[in-house]
């Protein structure tokens, strides 16, 4: 094992501060649309370590079989938060999951960054076929956040994944009408 800024690389550790509508101003709670667009190569110049990004997203964005999508708000250009997914024959893996510096901590600007992150690979493993299923490695740590905020599954050790039911409700509180009776 190895670590990049105290992340054990390979292993996922985001906090989900709040499953929400879109994403919630953390002092108004108002909330705010946003769209999700693939990450584009001058886009990663905005996420650079010396800007607070934890992640190179660089290596990641030349990684082949992955992708790369940005959360913004709608109408805007500032990256929100960034995901890294990967299509797999069954189900979709995420790889690395991040939110923007100004959504971390206690001066956090918009909460539910990560959650709706999650949903969104949740929504792409629906529309690939793949029932929701979105399978990830966790740190130890957060294990039973991932249960408890989730709804994801300890497959075994560290491998977690999200099923349908947990996949739907995820989806669900991001993406308003994506599930209606066919």
């Amino acid at each position: 094992m190895f670590f990049i800024h105290g992340f054990e690389v390979g292993k996922l550790d985001f906090e989900i501060d709040g499953i929400t509508n879109s994403i919630l101003n953390a002092v108004t709670f108002e909330s705010a649309e946003t769209d999700v667009f693939p990450v584009i190569r001058t886009d990663l110049n905005k996420v650079l370590r010396k800007n607070g990004w934890c992640f190179n997203w660089r290596l990641e964005f030349k990684t082949r079989d992955r992708q790369l999508f940005k959360l913004v708000i709608k109408g805007g250009s500032g990256i929100e938060g960034l995901i890294s997914l990967q299509v797999m024959e069954a189900h979709v893996e995420m790889h690395l999951i991040e939110t923007a510096p100004h959504n971390f901590g206690r001066s956090k600007k918009w909460m539910g960054v990560p959650g709706n992150r999650v949903a969104f690979a949740c929504k792409t493993s629906f529309e690939k076929g793949f029932e929701g299923s979105v399978g990830f490695k966790a740190k130890t740590m957060v294990i039973q956040h991932y249960i408890d905020t989730l709804g994801a599954q300890l497959i075994f050790k560290n491998r977690m994944n999200i099923s349908e039911n947990a996949a739907k409700n995820l989806v669900n509180s991001y993406y308003k009408n994506f599930f209606y009776e066919r």
